[in-house]
């Protein structure tokens, strides 16, 4: 046991943070792309004009 956990637990919390990470990076990366064909599809239209 350490810090009052057993040794399994650690992996399962590794393994959740391992597969975690990549899946939020890959997120990140798609919800600013999203994002920004929303701005690019709002450009021109009325009280949008920049």
């Amino acid at each position: 046991m350490f810090l009052g956990v057993w040794w399994y637990w650690w992996l399962i919390i590794a393994a959740v943070l391992l597969i975690s990470i990549p899946l939020k990076i890959k997120f990140v990366k798609w919800w600013n792309k999203y994002r920004q064909e929303q701005k690019d599809s709002r450009q021109g239209k009325w009280g949008d004009d920049e």
